[in-house]
């Protein structure tokens, strides 16, 4: 539980700063057909990313099922990065704490600066009321805790 008073389900965190995967895309070509494919550091986070996660032990048994709010509190070394790189993460988090991230009906993302020590905490919990009419319907509680 954080100081916020929720009781989060999943509660982790990944060394490293996180990339954008929109903001620095590349073009390649592949068999004489230009592709945009994401930049060397997001491919390199990525990587990175995975290997942490698989050292976490995370099973299929702690996949959550629903919906689902996630909160990302993101510290980078320096002030240039925004938060874009939710998207990136967003993504990388699917099979592993989600199946598919259209599950994620309400996201928070926090800035914040730590120059030795760049990473994400990465909370989420299963949203406990049904969001099919849509999240704005709910009381911030019923959705964050």
């Amino acid at each position: 539980m954080l100081q916020d008073g929720v009781n989060w389900d999943i509660d982790f965190t990944i060394l490293g700063e996180p990339a954008s995967a929109k903001n620095q895309r590349r073009i390649v070509k592949f068999g004489g057909k230009s592709r945009l494919i994401k930049s060397k550091k997001a491919l390199d986070y990525s990587a990175y990313f995975n290997e942490q996660v698989a050292s976490i032990g995370f099973s299929e048994e702690s996949i959550l099922v629903g919906d689902v709010a996630l909160r990302l509190d993101v510290f980078y070394s320096s002030r240039r990065p925004d938060l874009a790189a939710m998207d990136l993460v967003m993504d990388l988090l699917q099979g592993v704490i989600y199946k598919n991230d259209r599950q994620v009906k309400a996201s928070q993302s926090l800035w914040n600066l730590d120059k030795e020590n760049p990473r994400v905490r990465i909370l989420a919990r299963k949203i406990r009321v049904d969001c099919s009419v849509g999240t704005s319907s709910y009381l911030q509680s019923e959705i964050w805790g």
